[in-house]
This record gives C-alpha cells, structure tokens and sequence, in this order.
C-alpha cells in the first residue's frame, strides 16, 4: 500500500493543484449555509497537517479562561464520561477494518494516517480521579481492558455501557472503584460488517430507558453497493432491559456523537458528511433526530440537493429529506457534542452546545482543529459558532486534534479529548471555585446525590 501510495502521490498533487479551490467569503454555517457548485474531480484535493507535540504551550482558551492537562500519555482517547462521583472515564481506541476499493482510497488511508498518532489505541478505559479537587488529577489508571475499539459511553442506574465498534457491554459499577475485571455483559450485537465507519457514538434517554447508538455508513457515498449498507446510516434505539433495538432515524451518514438537549429532552447529534463533491461540500452539521426522519444519504444532502454518483436514483426517498438545523462548515470532522444551559461556562458559553472538531483530511486549507461553541436560545441554535479552545494547528503541523467533548454541570467545566496529543484538556473560568473533592461532593450539591442517569453525548 505504502508503496502504491508513493507511485501515485505526484500525480494526486499535480491534479488536486488544478482544483477549484475554497472560497473564504462563502458563509457555511447557521441555519442557511451557502452551498457552492459540485465539483465531483478524479482525486480530490488531499492535505493534512501532521502531528507535532505542544512542548512548553497549551491551546488556546478565551480571555477569562483557563486550560489545562489532566491527562497525558492516553493511548487514543475519544470520549468521556463524567461519573456522579466526579471520576471521569476515558474511552481510548482505533478501529476499522474496510477494504481500500479505489487508488485514490488508498493515497486517501496514507493521507489520514499521516495525521494520526502514531500510539496503537489502548481498547480500554482510563480513570481520571481528583482527589482534593483542585482541578489536577492525582490518580490516572486502567478501569477496564480488553475491549475492542471502545468509543460511546453511558452511565445508567448503577451499570456502565459501552459501545464498543461491534457490541454493546454493559459493566456492575460499584461508587468508588478504581477498577472493573471481565469482559461485561453482552447487550446486543452492533453492524460491524466491514465497518467503514466504525466509531459507536452513544447516549441515554433521560429517563434512562433506552440507549441511543450511532452507526455510520460502510462508504463515501455507496460505492460498495448498497447491500452492506443495511442497518447503516442510521441512529438505533436500544431497549436497556431486552437489548431489543430499531431503527430511529435513517439516512444521516456518519453520527458521530449524540446528546439529548436540556430544554425539551430533544436528541440531537453530529454528524459527517460526505466527501469528494469539492472542498465546500458537504458541511458537517449539528442536527435534532427526529424519530423516523431520513436525512438524505446516500441520495441527497442537506435536504433534497440531488448526489448524482448514487445509482439508481431515489426521488420518492429525497422528497422525504429532512434538512439538518445548522451547518458546522465543510469537512470540521465534529466528533463530539454536549449542551449547556444555567449559565454553563459564563459570559458567552452559557447556553448551547459545545462541539469537537476533529479537523478535515480533505481539502487543501485545513478546516476544523477546535472546539467551538453554538449559541442557543428557546431550545434552538442561534448564532454564529464562537471559538472556545483553538491553536491545535501551527506552522503546517497538528499539535492536536479534539473529539468528545463533556461538560460537567456539576464542577462547571469542560473536558476535551485529543486523540493526537493523547490528552484531556479542562476548559475553566478562571477562579472558578474549587472542584468538590470525593468527600465533600454531596454538600456542594446542596446535600442531595447527583443524578443517576448521566451519558457521555458520543
């Protein structure tokens, strides 16, 4: 592969050089993204920024703000749990096994990986514990291991689930435990069959009935044939009593993380979009999940625009099309969601969602490589994204690269995984008051236990 991808990386220059390129002034955010011309070209454009440690910096937070690192040396992280104790959970993995079908799919695996770290994914969970609730954590260790790429993570009425890139397992949890032995009870199977996209984002109902799992399509834009597309594409429910699962929402390529709001317990998620229509298609975007609702893919996007590469057509299928809520910006990569509201970080990040972009492989001017915040009001967006944790990019190279994003309401902070760095970063106001250790936690919250039911939004 290596060596196919040397032979043909010359040529994949030379064409993506004659590219159109993105255009600055082009609006794609909000609720209205502009939405150029298709370019379907031969070998799109293909540049990413590899990776470069921070040395003596750290990312880059608003004035009033703080960030620091409460974990180093992960081994992949992608997601995060807080629990009701305060311990925060790390789910660290790498998974996929999809055959390279095209040449350019193969320059394309070369590209990525050149922007990956180069650690192996640990297939475990890490535990993050603040003993004195200073904001540092004072014991990093192994929770749980020998899982296979672990990436949604959902904590409900005492048992922990994890939505690894084949399966659901759950696991006993005892308030406290430092450490979880066995390989947990199967809740159901999850489609694993060639797994293009193999990340299981997942999230609680508020009621803690049903698990919500994100399932992404075997390819681009149906190349391998629609047969393994079965069950892809699409956002389960899970009963968490039967494992009895349904298919809630359809046609929505890539979910990538999933979070109920605080308003109107509405699902919302993230997702990623298409590839190979031009830098400026498709935007990513951040949408509620109506039940039932098909949101396009393969056949169309952002509503009812027609993909001509799918064949045969559906048009009875692009009538049904729902439009996303808000567009996130072409190819950002968002692997991550959690909302805020009460006040949440203050000033300009009290109510909304918080959301992990990743960063794009796909397009010659990087887009992405932050996090950023999406105002809301009256249970809807409203605004224009703002950044929050930015500087991951720096002459040419990628210090980092954020995914799941968690806010803890309790302690009035964000956590963010990098699964470059191999770090979680804790955004703060600064002087926020002192976190609640383990042993005063319950009079923080006014003497009363945290909630049972909490979920990572992945």
């Amino acid at each position: 592969m290596n060596r196919l991808a040397h032979l043909v990386l010359p040529l994949t220059i030379a064409l993506a050089a004659c590219q159109v390129g993105s255009d600055p002034d082009l609006d794609q955010t909000g609720d209205r993204p502009e939405l150029p011309e298709q370019n379907d070209a031969l070998v799109p454009a293909m540049e990413i920024p590899t990776p470069e440690g921070w040395g003596d910096e750290l990312p880059i937070v608003p004035e009033g703000y703080t960030v620091s690192a409460i974990a180093q040396d992960l081994k992949i992280p992608r997601q995060t749990l807080v629990l009701p104790n305060g311990d925060i959970l790390v789910a660290e993995g790498s998974g996929g096994k999809a055959p390279k079908l095209r040449p350019k799919d193969v320059i394309a695996g070369w590209i990525k990986k050149r922007g990956k770290s180069p650690v192996e994914g640990g297939d475990r969970i890490t535990l993050l514990r603040d003993e004195d609730g200073d904001g540092q954590t004072d014991l990093q260790t192994t929770f749980i291991e020998g899982l296979d790429a672990p990436y949604g993570l959902a904590f409900v009425d005492g048992t922990l689930y994890v939505a690894n890139q084949g399966n659901l397992v759950s696991f006993e949890y005892s308030e406290g435990a430092t450490s979880i032995a066995g390989s947990g009870t199967e809740v159901t199977k999850l489609p694993a069959k060639i797994n293009h996209h193999w990340t299981k984002a997942m999230t609680a109902s508020p009621d803690g009935s049903k698990l919500y799992v994100g399932i992404g399509s075997n390819s681009n834009v149906g190349e391998r044939g629609m047969d393994v597309e079965e069950d892809r594409a699409v956002i389960w429910e899970i009963d968490r009593e039967t494992g009895a699962s349904r298919i809630f929402a359809s046609g929505i390529r890539n979910p990538t993380a999933l979070a109920f709001d605080p308003w109107n317990d509405q699902l919302w998620a993230v997702v990623n979009e298409r590839d190979e229509l031009g830098p400026q298609l498709v935007p990513d975007y951040l949408t509620s999940v109506r039940d039932g609702a098909f949101y396009g893919w393969p056949y169309s996007y952002y509503g009812r625009n027609v993909d001509p590469r799918i064949k045969p057509a559906r048009p009875d299928l692009v009538k049904k099309a729902v439009v996303p809520d808000y567009a996130l910006g072409s190819h950002v990569a968002a692997l991550g969601v959690d909302f805020t509201t009460d006040g949440g970080l203050g000033g300009r990040f009290g109510e909304g969602a918080f959301v992990g972009m990743h960063g794009s492989w796909n397009r010659a001017d990087p887009s992405g490589y932050k996090v950023v915040f999406v105002p809301f009001r009256g249970g809807r967006p409203d605004g224009r994204p703002i950044d929050l944790l930015t500087g991951f990019l720096k002459d040419g190279h990628a210090r980092g690269r954020p995914v799941g994003v968690t806010y803890d309401e309790a302690r009035g902070v964000l956590y963010v995984a990098d699964d470059v760095s191999n770090t979680v970063w804790r955004i703060a106001p600064r002087g926020a008051a002192r976190r609640a250790s383990p042993q005063d936690r319950t009079q923080v919250l006014g003497g009363k236990r945290p909630p049972s039911t909490t979920s990572t939004t992945r």
